[in-house]
């Protein structure tokens, strides 16, 4: 497995248990003991199609079904696409954190600062790796990522309000339901296609404890 990827220039070095990270627009470092043998890294544009095999897995189809992300009951369509995951790849501000094991891609996030709170999102996890921690361990190396890197007070996100025993999850994770909410965006299937028609974003928060 490589330990760097092509992205405009951005070095993506990997880290695992012990070995120091870098992160693109920026360096951070840091010593890990990970119990899951995971190697956590930035993504660069050779990993977009491996991504959004991912994202479509985890999210849509039989294989999406099995899992605790999957929005195949409230959705039909696409999760994702190239286009898209390359613009987030390549975006300031932005990172496509991955998680790997053995040289293969299991889960991955979307982390983005946005003021003084990071954003997280896009967040899969290979249907059959879940039960087993992967999805706590990559929440929390994103929120440690908002919080050292980019000193993040905080951590927002997304949830479709239908999926509450998601929402369940991160309210175990820390986060609270801020009681702010967005409308779906009906009409654009870039985030899917619709098969109900009451769906809308809930905000959860979390506080990072960060300072300036």
């Amino acid at each position: 497995m490589a330990n760097s990827v092509e992205g405009h220039g951005r070095a993506a070095a990997v880290y695992l248990l012990k070995v120091v990270v870098s992160k693109l627009h920026g360096h951070y470092h840091r010593q890990m003991n990970k119990p899951l043998s995971l190697i956590f890294r930035a993504a660069g544009t050779a990993d977009v199609p491996a991504i959004v095999a991912l994202v479509e897995s985890a999210y849509r189809g039989d294989s999406g079904r099995r899992g605790w992300t999957t929005e195949s009951e409230l959705l039909d369509g696409r999760r994702t696409d190239e286009p898209a995951v390359g613009e987030l790849v390549d975006r300031p501000g932005s990172c496509v954190l991955l998680a790997e094991r053995d040289g293969q891609l299991i889960a991955s996030a979307h982390v983005e600062q946005q003021g003084e709170s990071g954003y997280f999102g896009m967040f899969a996890v290979d249907p059959d790796q879940q039960g087993g921690g992967l999805g706590k361990a990559v929440l929390a190396e994103a929120e440690r990522l908002a919080r050292e890197q980019w000193h993040c007070r905080a951590m927002r996100m997304t949830v479709i309000e239908q999926r509450s025993e998601l929402i369940a999850w991160y309210e175990r994770r820390g986060y609270r339901r801020s009681g702010e909410y967005q409308p779906f965006p009906y009409g654009d299937e870039r985030f899917g296609i619709p098969r109900r028609d009451d769906l809308r974003f809930e905000v959860l928060i979390k506080d990072l404890g960060a300072g300036s």
